[in-house]
């Protein structure tokens, strides 16, 4: 019996074998990492490209910021004068770069100063019950004062210098640190590692040093940087009202407050110190709401 050529159907034709999916390309997991924060890269950027503005302000500067020419009062931007002149002929783009040293020097001074004696108080506050009481009423009436009211206050009763300045910015902002930091304390003095730690008998400056301070970095971080936006604001309108630093040093607030009265003939001489104090405010606080996301693990695991 001969062999019969039977015709392949779709049944018993040989199918193709399916093609392999696509991999995924590989991405580095830092870079992985910076493609979920974006806000934290604009905001750390433009605050490198103001910081560096400001030290290299002695490079720079393309005139002392003190020195006065009455032949080139009030001149528009120009070669010369990058950001103009002011009324009594000084170059207004050297007085900005040199304005923002006094900025960036408030804003990480008061952020420092007051994360310290914040931290130091809250964790005393949180654990320690008979001194709950007394601190916590001394914050409250620290915090009835507006802030702005608080440190003219203080500006007033002190001689006008950088020193009195962060000073006086730094006290009204002690107690948002405080509550945060005693808020933390409440909840972490209740765990278990923290209990385990009392019965074994450590002290208790070891337990908050060793125990609890490690876990409040990361708000504080977060903290730190809007007490640091909420400062330049601050020196920034005490220098318009003619209670921060001394007059004759180059301030974003001093600058804005020598322009204000010729804003109609000279308008850039509040508008670049004012475009400065934006966008460096504006970059903090971007900072700090990209750290808060990044370093808060319950939206790093919805990311």
């Amino acid at each position: 019996m001969s062999d019969i050529d039977v015709p392949a159907t779709p049944a018993t034709a040989a199918t193709p074998a399916a093609a392999p999916p696509a991999e995924a390309p590989f991405v580095p997991p830092r870079l992985r990492w910076l493609r979920k924060h974006p806000t934290l890269i604009v905001g750390a950027l433009l605050l490198i490209a103001v910081a560096a503005l400001s030290i290299a302000a002695p490079w720079i500067a393309t005139h002392d910021p003190q020195d006065i020419d009455p032949l080139a009062r009030m001149q528009l931007p120009s070669a010369e004068h990058w950001f103009g002149t002011d009324a009594l002929g000084r170059d207004v783009f050297s007085r900005a770069v040199w304005g923002g040293r006094v900025s960036m020097i408030v804003g990480a001074s008061v952020a420092l100063l007051a994360t310290f004696f914040g931290v130091a108080l809250g964790l005393v506050a949180g654990f320690v019950r008979w001194a709950d009481g007394p601190i916590m009423r001394v914050m409250d009436g620290l915090m009835a004062i507006p802030g702005i009211l608080l440190a003219i206050a203080l500006m007033a009763v002190t001689r006008a210098s950088l020193t009195t300045v962060i000073i006086a910015i730094t006290v009204p902002e002690i107690p948002r640190v405080v509550r945060l930091v005693r808020s933390l304390a409440l909840t972490l003095r209740e765990q278990l590692f923290v209990e385990a730690a009392h019965a074994v008998g450590t002290r208790l400056p070891v337990i908050l040093v060793r125990h609890v301070l490690p876990n409040t970095v990361a708000p504080l971080i977060v903290q730190a940087t809007f007490v640091a936006a909420a400062a330049v604001l601050t020196e920034a309108a005490l220098s318009f009202l003619g209670v921060g630093v001394p007059s004759q040093t180059p301030s974003w607030g001093n600058m804005m407050a020598e322009g204000r009265n010729f804003v109609a003939v000279a308008f850039h001489i509040i508008l670049y110190p004012g475009l400065l104090l934006a966008a460096t405010v504006l970059a903090i606080n971007l900072l700090g709401d990209g750290l808060r996301d990044a370093l808060d693990p319950r939206l790093a695991r919805q990311l």
